[in-house]
């Protein structure tokens, strides 16, 4: 009898164990279940705090000397009081700087700032992770992106540039087609559309939008090639040359009171997207995202359009450099999958 109570209570222990261990299970799986929801809409007052504590973040920008992002970088250090470290190079060198950190397990640089040309290579070869919940993210407007991935930021417009003293006013190529005009023959500088660079990108948007026929005949035109730009805008300033295609906007933007002018062509203007990424293994995630949003926000989005380059958020541009709404009509851009292919039809036809 005292040998059949001992196993009663026995049993009866037992069950209360499994029905104790049955509620931590379902308190430890609601627990589970609650935390994807909660990394999904995280508290941004959480994020920022945390990124005060992280309280640097290192970003690998592919814009060197680009003045507002500059001004951009120096407002979010006074505002958030986190310290910001910027590395600056060529798309290729800032490349290869990610390749190597990556391959050698060594994060450093937290947040990345490129074209999206080079972003999409890296892309596809696992170098960024997903930058989550970013509230200002809901401003881009299309054809920009803000995909969980890449978040555009800004972009660089690309037009003609005028000498003033050899071409009248309303003389001026109006459209891109106005170049194909026998009267700009020998008198069209160029970037040289055969190699990567601002002329790559001309050829590639005007041979979707007009026919790689407009370039057979622009090569009649007998543009002079150069390959570099800045030096390129100094022969069209001192009257060697009339025009200069592509002129990037935030370029003509430093040259504003000398004896050239902009012209944004009426078909639109092709442009360069520059997109935020969030490196893979960022060191400090949340200062990460806290500077992307910055990025996206209405006062930095300001400072990239007086300094020439087109916001992303859909809003009013101010008017820059004397042009009221530059490059308001973005015509197209580049992307990695037809670059190539892009690069050998120019060569073809630009002999």
């Amino acid at each position: 009898m005292g040998e059949r109570l001992d196993v009663t209570a026995c049993r009866s222990r037992a069950r209360w164990r499994w029905i104790a261990s049955s509620i931590a299970v379902l308190v430890i799986a609601a627990t589970a279940v609650s935390k994807p929801a909660q990394s999904q809409t995280p508290d941004w007052d959480a994020v920022v705090a945390n990124a005060k504590k992280e309280g640097s973040v290192t970003i690998y920008s592919a814009a060197p000397g680009a003045p507002p992002v500059t001004e951009i970088n120096n407002l979010f250090k006074q505002r958030y009081g986190i310290r910001i470290d910027v590395l600056e190079g060529r798309a290729s060198e800032i490349l290869e700087r990610i390749r190597v950190e990556q391959s050698a397990g060594r994060a450093v640089g937290d947040v990345h700032y490129n074209g999206s040309t080079p972003t999409e290579r890296m892309a596809a070869e696992g170098a960024f992770q997903p930058y989550g919940d970013i509230p200002n993210a809901k401003n881009v407007v299309p054809p920009y992106v803000a995909d969980g991935t890449r978040l555009s930021s800004n972009t660089l417009s690309y037009g003609i540039l005028v000498n003033n003293n050899l071409v009248k006013p309303g003389d001026e190529p109006k459209s891109w087609r106005d170049l194909l005009d026998p009267k700009w023959q020998n008198k069209i500088l160029a970037d040289d559309m055969r190699a990567l660079g601002g002329g790559s990108i001309l050829f590639f948007v005007l041979t979707d939008k007009l026919g790689a026929d407009f370039h057979r005949e622009f090569a009649k035109q007998k543009p002079a090639f150069v390959r570099d730009i800045r030096n390129a805008e100094r022969r069209v300033t001192h009257g060697e040359y009339p025009l200069l295609v592509p002129e990037v906007l935030p370029y003509y933007v430093a040259i504003k009171g000398l004896p050239v002018r902009f012209v944004a062509p009426e078909e639109g203007c092709p442009y360069v997207r520059f997109d935020l990424t969030m490196l893979k293994d960022a060191p400090h995630p949340n200062a990460a995202r806290l500077l992307m949003n910055f990025y996206l926000s209405d006062e930095a989005q300001q400072i990239f359009a007086r300094g020439g380059y087109t916001t992303v958020n859909g809003k009013p541009m101010p008017e820059v450099a004397g042009l009221a709404a530059p490059c308001s009509k973005p015509l197209g851009t580049s992307s990695a999958d037809r670059q190539d292919e892009m690069l050998r039809l120019a060569r073809e036809i630009y002999q």
